[in-house]
């Protein structure tokens, strides 16, 4: 059996039903579909995702990264996107590994073994090819599922060597700015955090760009390059994600969602929830509801 239909047959055994499933592998969730899936919006944050079978597409404004079992994707900030499986079925569904992205141990490896480090790509999310050092990493990880006993003893070490494989691969010089404290990649991730933390409130964009260490108009375009959307967009994305869980899930009407998450307008809530999401918001939510 070659690695690929190892890591396959591994990811069938251990994900069961349909969804996402936290792993015992610390920093692991394990995902299938076995049908194609309608666009949702889904905050990616910092991680890595491998994909046995099948495809999923992530879009971020009008950009879509389509990642399949030869290419893996990256997210290096917290994004907004619309996701979507687009090739699965019940015989052959989609599969996937996603590994939250350890700082602290992908900082310490930068450190260990540090190589040159390029010009950041300006992007939130990358794709690379699947390499067979990488797949040999990851199906040792996930043949501990298989012996329990042994996850807290070898579980990190497997994990460590798939960040160096990161690390050391066409990803590398991204995960090293990422690493980086003073890299521009790092400094918008943390006006990401602030933006994520407050974006119920009418604050000023000057005040993420206080937190970025930038000034306005350098914030703004490194903002863009890195997300492919401005910090006020972004906070839009923000609010009206989370307005669509809480008609969904809790039941709200379009009005308390949008004042819940900072609109004081209902006009202008219905309007940016029709331009992001193809429906007004009561019509929207009862469709999901519904399905």
């Amino acid at each position: 059996m070659d690695q690929l239909s190892t890591f396959i047959a591994l990811l069938e055994r251990h994900t069961g039903a349909d969804g996402s499933h936290k792993s015992a592998l610390p920093g692991v969730t394990l995902i299938r579909a076995s049908a194609p899936t309608l666009p949702m919006p889904v905050i990616y944050e910092p991680t890595l995702c491998l994909v046995g079978q099948g495809i999923k597409q992530a879009s971020v404004g009008t950009t879509a990264y389509r990642y399949d079992p030869e290419h893996y994707l990256i997210a290096s900030v917290e994004l907004p996107v619309m996701g979507s499986v687009v090739a699965a079925s019940a015989e052959a569904p989609y599969l996937c590994l996603q590994l939250d992205l350890d700082m602290q141990t992908l900082s310490e490896l930068a450190l260990r073994h540090p190589t040159p480090v390029g010009r950041a790509p300006a992007t939130g999310l990358a794709l690379n090819r699947t390499s067979d050092e990488l797949l040999g990493a990851a199906i040792r990880l996930l043949r501990l599922l298989d012996t329990p006993g042994d996850i807290d003893a070898l579980a990190p070490l497997t994990l460590r060597e798939m960040l160096y494989r990161l690390l050391q691969g066409p990803s590398g010089s991204l995960l090293r700015h990422m690493a980086r404290a003073d890299s521009r990649l790092n400094q918008i991730a943390r006006a990401i955090v602030w933006i994520k933390t407050h974006f119920r409130e009418a604050c000023r964009v000057e005040q993420a760009a206080e937190r970025a260490g930038m000034g306005r108009s350098s914030f703004h375009q490194h903002f863009k390059a890195i997300t492919t959307m401005s910090p006020l967009e972004y906070r839009t994305r923000l609010r009206l994600q989370e307005a669509r869980r809480l008609m969904v899930s809790d039941a709200l009407d379009a009005a308390n969602a949008g004042f819940s998450v900072g609109y004081e307008s209902p006009s202008q809530f219905s309007r940016d929830y029709a331009r992001v999401f193809g429906l007004p918001p009561a019509k929207d939510a009862a469709r999901l509801r519904a399905g």
